[in-house]
């Protein structure tokens, strides 16, 4: 009965861990995608309601660690040249 047990906690973490890698995916596609709408955009362009907002991600995109950030460009195939990162 333990083993039966344990495999099915093997089972489900080996599930549930294929869910988190999956969801990781599209966090780091979605991340590559604001990054390169973020280098793309001039704000000063923006309404002001989107230039708030194009802010904002930028922040958030500016936080991430330099490794997440480089893993969600390569998600879209993307690179930034910036000298400020």
């Amino acid at each position: 009965m333990s083993d039966r047990l344990n495999t099915q906690e093997a089972s489900m973490l080996r599930e549930e861990l294929e869910i988190l890698m999956n969801e990781r995916t599209s966090l780091l596609q979605v991340a590559g995608a604001a990054a390169v709408l973020v280098a793309n955009t001039d704000a000063l362009s923006l309404p002001p309601e989107a230039a708030e907002a194009a802010e904002m991600l930028s922040k958030y995109v500016n936080d991430l660690p330099e490794e997440t950030l480089k893993d969600a460009l390569d998600m879209v195939h993307a690179e930034i040249e910036s000298g400020d990162r």
